[in-house]
């Protein structure tokens, strides 16, 4: 199969775990995701199948909303719970003093990557240095906070007196433990995450994900063909173009389809039958007055 699906990711897997479930789940091989989700948080992964994979980059440049539980008074190394304690306090801050500094951390910021977490500094994974006991200089780079309000998440069960609740929507690259570890520091108590799911990541939603038990289910019913759809959905912006047989052939193989009557730019290409072949770009040439369409991101391996 080629196409996407959004999955429902479960507490306690990583995103690669649940992919290699995928796997066996679609009985095939290539399968991906857009945008990786800690082991603890759960909800929605943009997962990609077969020719798919290769639109999972435009996925992850969108922004993404979170609901997140804050534990204050507690300071990890890993800026969450299941890391070790640094520090703790029982001066735990009333609403009062939490909604006092909310308004610093909205809008454009700097954050400083964790080290514990996947970004690279001079092609190392900080997470390997941190799991050394070693911590390096890093560049805050700017995030934007679009919400950071109040929330109530039933899902998270029963919040004890030194943990809150929140909605937070954000621009790529943000870490939402981070962010609540900031807080916790300008509040002077510490915080960290203690709970975390994904509710939105760019048009896509957690009432559109499956989980791993439904898509068990439905493959059982013969049905899982159901729940992957095209990757044009991406991309319902751009303008479409089709090809006959022998267009789609050539731009398929990488060579230069010629187009009378287009005006330049992006465009989604099918085939004659409807199928997504891709992105295109039509461009004005310098030596006659088609138009070309370069070949688009979904090549043949």
């Amino acid at each position: 199969m080629t196409g996407l699906l959004i999955v429902d990711k479960p507490q306690g897997m990583t995103s690669h775990t649940v992919i290699n479930k995928l796997r066996r789940i679609f009985d095939q091989k290539t399968i991906g995701h857009g945008g990786t989700l800690d082991p603890m948080a759960t909800g929605v992964l943009p997962v990609f199948l077969g020719r798919g994979t290769k639109a999972a980059q435009y996925v992850t440049d969108g922004d993404k909303t979170y609901v997140a539980r804050f534990r204050f008074g507690l300071s990890t190394d890993t800026q969450d719970i299941t890391g070790t304690t640094l520090q703790e306090s029982t001066d735990y801050p009333t609403l009062e003093a939490i909604d006092a500094v909310l308004p610093r951390f909205r809008g454009e910021i700097l954050q400083l990557p964790p080290m514990y977490s996947a970004v690279q500094v001079d092609g190392v994974r900080l997470y390997k240095l941190a799991r050394e006991g070693r911590e390096i200089e890093r560049e805050a780079r700017p995030i934007v906070i679009h919400e950071l309000s109040h929330a109530v998440v039933p899902e998270f069960g029963p919040r004890a007196e030194y943990e809150w609740d929140f909605r937070v929507t954000c621009s790529k690259g943000t870490f939402i433990r981070t962010l609540c570890a900031d807080i916790g520091d300008a509040l002077g108590c510490g915080a960290c995450l203690s709970a975390l799911r994904r509710v939105h990541t760019g048009q896509f939603s957690i009432e559109e994900a499956y989980t791993l038990e439904k898509l068990e289910e439905l493959k059982s019913l013969g049905e899982l063909a159901s729940t992957v759809r095209s990757c044009d959905v991406l991309f319902m912006d751009l303008p479409a173009v089709g090809l006959t047989p022998a267009n789609t052939e050539r731009f398929n193989n990488g060579a230069p389809v010629y187009l009378v009557g287009k005006k330049g730019g992006r465009y989604r290409v099918y085939s004659q039958q409807k199928d997504f072949l891709g992105l295109g770009i039509i461009r004005e040439t310098d030596k006659r007055p088609e138009l070309l369409v370069e070949k688009g991101m979904f090549d043949e391996e």
